[in-house]
């Protein structure tokens, strides 16, 4: 039976059908064209070589997208003889064993061995993938050592299943391989990124939470307290650390660290994100508190007003989304004195003494602020040490009065004793 000529109008069909199926592995993969490609290039010369080539041949394979075919070339590489180790095709080589039990090799009629062998580190010639110079230069007039020389194979269309089902399983791990790499690249990008993801799974204490291509996974130690996950829920999240992995990339998240508090109102406020207003500092006790202190690079622009926002609306947005978390916006200053002052609001500090050597600092409150200074659990003198990166120490009002008193009284008291100390003295002199 005569073999029917294809038609235009079918060959542009299944051009058609050629970049359709390639544009959607692409889109649903989230690989680029190249890398399916050449994804289905490595298959066809896998299959080429396992019906129709030789062990040890390198085959590349050059498909043509329009028509769907595929040119084949073999890959020989040009080396230097004197780096290669030659072997006779009809050499035989046998294995026996001496009388001291150690294997020996015998190639032709000279044995070698089995230690020399080990010794002997220069690759074997392989003329199925090597080329002399001199071969080379038969087939390249101005070959040289080092050189890639291909040679275009007979195209072949019939292929066994043997050879098909390892074009399947070439392009399937290839295809895996392109997608992990594809959602590593994606994601490493987004580290130190706040995102959107929803609940997958929970774990034990370990919460799965699907960002899309991938997910990631919050361990306990970056959950914030007292917050209970549902699966379905929809959460921000901040991307740590992207590693490599054979599953897919491991991404690691948090909700207490700090940067995210940072990043969740460069997101709420303009000023930020353009850089007018600076988060110079942030303290954080996740789920409970955060101090941050704010600067402003330009003249006009209230740094704090910029934060709070219009009837609290910025700030009141990263707060509902941390779960009622309490943040204290606080002015910068460059006055360390007044930085550590402004760091201990809402309480009132009345004076603060610096030891800059030691990089400590006593903070004088009146007496019926000392608890608020102090905080719960001392909570708001602790994120002020954390915010200010100096040894806060507080004290009340009454109690220094206290204390500059007692002092006065030991004073006199060494003073007194001085005074009788001299009194005797002038009375044993004028009794001698």
């Amino acid at each position: 039976m005569a073999k029917r000529k294809t038609t235009k109008t079918e060959e542009a069909g299944r051009t058609g059908e050629f970049g359709s199926a390639i544009a959607q592995i692409c889109e649903e993969k989230g690989i680029s064209k190249e890398r399916v490609v050449e994804t289905i290039e490595a298959a066809l010369a896998a299959a080429y070589k396992k019906d129709y080539g030789k062990k040890g041949q390198n085959i590349r394979a050059e498909f043509d997208e329009v028509s769907g075919g595929a040119k084949f070339f073999l890959v020989k590489e040009v080396v230097d003889e004197t780096l290669r180790e030659f072997v006779e095709e009809t050499e035989e080589i046998e294995k026996e064993s001496d009388k001291s039990g150690k294997t020996s090799i015998k190639v032709g009629e000279a044995p070698v061995s089995a230690e020399d062998e080990e010794e002997e580190k220069l690759p074997r010639f392989n003329p199925e993938r090597d080329f002399t110079l001199k071969e080379a230069k038969e087939i390249k007039k101005n070959a040289k050592i080092g050189d890639i020389i291909e040679l275009e194979l007979p195209e072949k269309k019939d292929y066994g299943r043997v050879a098909a089902q390892t074009a399947k399983q070439v392009i399937i791990q290839r295809i895996r391989e392109a997608e992990r790499d594809a959602m590593y690249d994606e994601y490493k990008n987004r580290e130190g990124e706040v995102i959107n993801g929803t609940v997958q799974r929970v774990e034990g204490r370990n919460v799965f939470v699907e960002l899309g291509k991938s997910v990631g996974v919050l361990f306990p130690s970056e959950q914030i307290e007292r917050e209970n996950y549902r699966i379905g829920q929809r959460i921000k999240v901040y991307v740590m650390k992207v590693d490599a992995g054979s599953k897919g990339p491991g991404i690691t998240l948090s909700r207490t660290t700090p940067e995210m508090v940072r990043k969740m109102f460069e997101l709420e406020v303009p000023e930020i994100f353009a850089g007018t207003v600076e988060i110079k500092s942030i303290a954080r006790e996740a789920g409970e508190r955060t101090k941050i202190a704010v600067a402003s690079s330009e003249e006009g622009i209230d740094p704090i007003g910029s934060c709070v926002g219009q009837k609290g609306t910025r700030v009141q947005a990263v707060i509902d989304e941390l779960g009622g978390e309490k943040i204290d916006i606080i002015a910068w200053n460059d006055d360390t004195a007044k930085f550590i002052s402004a760091s201990l609001s809402p309480a009132k500090v009345l004076r603060v003494d610096i030891n800059e050597s030691e990089k400590e600092a006593v903070a004088i409150v009146p007496e019926d602020q000392l608890s608020l200074a102090i905080g719960k659990r001392g909570q708001n003198v602790r994120l002020a040490a954390k915010l200010t990166g100096w040894k806060i120490d507080i004290k009340g009002a009454e109690k220094e009065t206290k204390d500059a008193e007692e002092k006065q009284d030991d004073i006199k008291e060494i003073k007194e004793d001085v005074s009788e100390e001299k009194e005797e003295s002038s009375e044993v002199q004028e009794k001698k």
